[in-house]
């Protein structure tokens, strides 16, 4: 069977910037950027970007578009080893996990669209009334688990299109849209009262707000941000033809995924700070401090639209590029026709994500180790699944694989300069072999609290 492959790297370009561009950068950062000191966290946050979030980025694409495998089969071929083979398939079993209480979560956001389509996110005159609205469609397992399926309806029909009438065709509508759609509230925030307040926390620095709780969140938030470690990367750098240039392929999605950040957290403190709100909204900012936002600000009911929009958007490119690699894998594995895989791992993401999908209405009592089933979920991917997948894959690349035929095979499809350059290929070499490594153990350690 013919293996899937873009139709362009600019194909590939859009695809990854989707799968990088979700819930992290327009729900998550903005409110670790309000917990943690503002622009140091951002400062502190892009440094780590150069340090642990690109290099891994780099290294899963490389191994993707050398062995033109999935990542079960990838790491096996790599290492010559059936042991490294069953590593890689663990990343496709956490990209599994991750879409199972992603599609929940995302399930959330598209309730909220719909609330905000009915007006229900630009009408309170309290924060009381916002919370209880809340905790009312929260309560609801009809309202979860409906549009934790609706949203994988929506999944499922993007997927099984096929790589590049599906995903990258996708991608290439969606993405555009979601930057235009960020552009307009930031542009709103700018010429609101007080926007330049928001300004001042997101860029000018406060020195005195270093500290190591807030070096490690950004360490994390760097490595999480990229959809590292769970196959995604892997599976669609093996789409990539052999002489594409990885370096000119990656940099752009990088640059974009910091692009949203950066504009998400813009449009976010702009509108906050206009009403004098607290930039320390945590987890709840989304759905309880920007509705209350939204009811105060002119134009609340469609800027409140087109912010749950946006989010659903990223939402969407992220969850299909996290359910890929389990499809890849079966039609590698198998040789089943896409339609028939794209139908297996949907099914099994509805299951597996219900419990998800209940966390906070019927299941909300049901605890093991004082966690719901959403927040076992989470933590096993993104403190213990999601950090050894990134670990397996540049340890892999700077150890099992080796610097020298790794950049050998970094350097097919470059340019001269860039083989040329002994800055890059030293960045390369010592962030392959011994920061990113370093760094991945630290987030590990970190994310099982052992700091």
């Amino acid at each position: 069977m013919k293996r899937s492959a873009w139709s362009s790297k600019l194909g590939f370009v859009f695809a990854a910037a989707g799968s990088a561009v979700g819930l992290a950068n327009i729900w998550r950062f903005p409110y670790e950027v309000g917990n943690n000191g503002g622009a140091i966290f951002v400062i502190t946050y892009l440094l780590c970007l150069l340090a642990i979030g690109f290099p891994v980025f780099v290294s899963e694409v490389l191994i993707g578009r050398t062995t033109q495998s999935s990542p079960a089969g990838a790491f096996g071929k790599l290492a010559k080893s059936r042991g490294w083979g069953f590593l890689g398939g663990i990343t496709i079993f956490t990209g599994f996990i991750v879409s199972a209480f992603y599609s929940a979560i995302s399930g959330w956001i598209l309730g909220y669209l719909v609330e905000a389509v009915k007006g229900n996110v630009s009408s309170f005159s309290s924060l009381q009334e916002v919370v209880a609205h809340h905790t009312s469609l929260m309560d609801s397992a009809w309202w979860g688990v409906g549009f934790h399926t609706l949203f994988l309806i929506f999944c499922w029909y993007v997927l099984v299109s096929g790589v590049k009438g599906g995903i990258e065709r996708g991608n290439k509508i969606i993405m555009p849209i979601l930057y235009l759609l960020l552009i307009l509230l930031v542009v709103n925030g700018l010429f609101l009262p007080n926007s330049m307040e928001g300004l001042r926390f997101l860029f000018s620095p406060d020195w005195h707000e270093v500290t190591p709780v807030m070096f490690l969140i950004a360490l994390g938030q760097s490595f999480f941000t990229l959809s590292v470690g769970q196959g995604t990367m892997v599976t669609y750098g093996s789409y990539l033809k052999r002489d594409d240039n990885i370096v000119t392929s990656c940099f752009p999605v990088v640059a974009m995924d910091t692009l949203v950040s950066l504009l998400s957290a813009v449009a976010v403190f702009t509108i906050v700070f206009s009403v004098g709100m607290e930039p320390k909204g945590g987890s709840g900012l989304i759905f309880q401090t920007l509705p209350m936002v939204f009811s105060k600000i002119p134009g609340g009911y469609f800027f409140g639209f087109l912010f749950f929009f946006l989010v659903f958007l990223a939402a969407l490119t992220s969850q299909i590029s996290a359910m890929e690699p389990s499809i890849a894998y079966l039609i590698d594995r198998f040789g089943w026709r896409r339609s028939r895989a794209v139908a297996l791992v949907t099914l099994g993401v509805f299951l597996l994500g219900i419990p998800s999908a209940l966390s906070s209405s019927v299941l909300k009592d049901a605890t093991l180790w004082g966690l719901n089933p959403q927040e076992l979920m989470l933590f096993s991917v993104s403190s213990i699944l999601i950090p050894l997948g990134g670990f397996f894959a540049i340890a892999l690349v700077g150890w099992k694989w080796g610097i020298t035929g790794a950049l050998k095979e970094l350097h097919r499809g470059a340019s001269r300069k860039l083989k040329d350059s002994k800055l890059f290929n030293a960045y390369v070499w010592i962030c392959f072999k011994y920061v990113a490594p370093v760094l991945i153990t630290i987030v590990f350690l970190n994310a099982l609290k052992l700091f």
